[in-house]
């Protein structure tokens, strides 16, 4: 593969565009042609609702030859109708946000640090769980204090 198709496949990649699957994209214009391809999920995923909505293909066509199963064709066309094309992106999965490290919480462990600045993130948990019954990872506490103390850092130089 050539150095801007590897460039593509890094830049999809980054983007969290990359098909992992397009060995699976069957259609004809994905094969032969250098605008149409495969690796580009996004694309894919507009194709195969353009070829059912313009074109007729039936939905278990479409799928099979875009490499999809007819709930994933749906669920593309529900987020199209829904968001337009940015609706064809992925989306992270799971929590967006630290839902465990509530204001309360983080409040918690300010006053923990302001007692003894020393304290650790694995002491910290330990502290959350004590007190406040709370399980939270030593590592999301030291992902939410290291946006706390990034936070302040921008808001002083402002």
């Amino acid at each position: 593969m050539d150095e801007r198709q590897d460039g593509k496949s890094k830049a999809l990649r980054e983007h969290g565009t990359l098909y992992s699957r397009p060995q699976q994209v069957h259609d004809p214009l994905f094969q032969a042609s250098e605008f149409f391809d495969p690796r580009d999920l996004v694309q894919v995923k507009y194709e195969m609702l353009r070829r059912v909505r313009v074109e007729g293909m039936s939905v278990t066509d479409a799928a099979k030859a875009f490499g999809f199963s007819r709930v994933a064709f749906y669920q593309a066309l529900a987020a199209i109708r829904r968001q337009g094309l940015p609706g064809l992106l992925p989306r992270r999965r799971g929590p967006k946000k630290p839902h465990k490290l509530t204001d309360d919480v983080l409040r918690f462990l300010d006053a923990r640090r302001a007692e003894d600045p020393a304290l650790r993130a694995p002491e910290l948990g330990r502290l959350v769980q004590e007190h406040l019954g709370l399980s939270v990872h030593p590592r999301s506490i030291e992902r939410a204090l290291a946006r706390r103390a990034k936070r302040g850092r921008q808001t002083t130089r402002s």
